[in-house]
């Protein structure tokens, strides 16, 4: 069975007022701690133990990476207790984190000073200085580069279902904007990021690659923001189109469908199907559509590429991956969890009836903290 990881980018928050705080690297550093005093309360010696948190591009935000696992109970057990470990650390600074993909309140955010981050603020200027924005990726894993390209042409259509699934970020420096998605439209003002072309081929993927970096736009190949890749790092293909979810069993919902989609294309490659010939163009317009609506609007269908219904176009991803949930002994759970997002709502939804119900954007922030880390 493919092994599925998931990456969150979780925002650091005051305690008291919500507001973002840039203290990324004292919550590191509290990460660091902890994990030497769990080495040698285990007998010391040795290099100390790894913990999973990173910096971001600003430090007003926390990464983390799970285990690559197989089974979904154990990718949410993981989610949350790392969550709690995050939250723990940040409370050491007087922070909590929350879940949510941008600050509803007002900020100017500050570059990470690590020469990576600090290339990017002088090379792309405003862009980075304003990207704030916290993202969901999953990763599953694939046996070649090969596979993985055939995964990466023929998922291409359904990745916005998967975008407006995860939908959690209505609020951008203190206004409602009218998106549920609004991440996706900051995130592709990068000139790497968004819908990508069919390639074909390992060679021709690699290829592309190494003609983007030549151009001296783009640092590295981390920097090939596609809504899917291959991972620089790791024998997957990165799915990366989703907004960091607010309810913690979302992301594993999206990592059980993600799978599925990885599954259900590798297979098709194998029988010679040929994926989708669906322009970048179309694509780029049913992921501006999933970020307008979420799951509260119309979406793009991923097969005719016509306007629908949100809950036409999730059951048309679910019935799409059915056959490989199944042999996952998955069908039901994701039936029952799609059910459950519907009748919930995303966490864009949760966050204006918290504002609706407060009156503060402040309130919003401090009630996704609580949400962020309920088990």
């Amino acid at each position: 069975m493919r092994s599925v990881g998931v990456e969150e980018e979780l925002l650091l928050v005051d305690a008291d007022s919500g507001a973002p705080r840039a203290v990324s690297g004292a919550v590191l550093a509290a990460a660091d701690r902890s994990a030497w005093q769990g080495k040698e309360a285990d007998g010391g010696g040795g290099p100390r133990e790894e913990h999973a948190f990173e910096e971001e591009l600003q430090k007003e935000q926390l990464e983390f990476a799970t285990a690559p696992v197989t089974e979904m109970g154990e990718l949410q057990e993981e989610i949350i207790r790392i969550r709690g470990e995050a939250a723990r650390h940040a409370a050491t600074v007087g922070a909590k984190v929350a879940a949510v993909a941008t600050s509803p309140l007002s900020v100017r955010p500050s570059l990470s000073v690590s020469p990576r981050y600090q290339w990017l603020g002088k090379q792309f200027g405003l862009l980075a200085q304003e990207q704030l924005t916290c993202g969901c990726h999953v990763h599953v894993s694939v046996a070649s580069d090969e596979e993985g390209v055939a995964v990466l042409d023929r998922i291409r259509p359904w990745l916005p279902v998967l975008m407006a699934m995860s939908a959690n970020s209505p609020f951008w420096q203190g206004e409602d904007t009218g998106y549920d998605g609004y991440r996706s439209r900051v995130w592709n003002r990068w000139p790497s990021a968004g819908a990508y072309e069919v390639f074909g081929s390992a060679d021709r993927y690699h290829e592309q690659v190494r003609a983007m970096i030549d151009t001296g736009v783009l640092r590295d190949e981390g920097m090939i923001y596609f809504d899917a890749r291959l991972s620089a790092t790791y024998p997957t293909v990165e799915i990366r189109v989703a907004d960091v979810c607010l309810d913690p069993s979302t992301p594993v919902l999206l990592a059980a469908l993600a799978r599925g989609l990885v599954e259900t294309a590798a297979r098709a490659w194998e029988e010679g199907v040929p994926p989708a010939r669906v322009g970048t163009g179309l694509l780029r317009l049913a992921s501006w559509r999933a970020g307008r609506s979420g799951l509260d609007g119309p979406l793009l269908h991923p097969e005719t590429l016509q306007e629908t219904s949100a809950e036409h176009a999730v059951m048309a991803l679910y019935q799409h991956v059915r056959e490989a949930l199944v042999d996952h002994g998955e069908d039901e759970w994701v039936r029952e969890g799609i059910a459950h997002l519907h009748e919930r709502g995303t966490g864009a939804r949760v966050q204006r009836r918290l504002f609706a119900s407060e009156g503060s954007l402040a309130a919003v922030v401090t009630g996704c903290a609580e949400i962020t880390v309920a088990s």
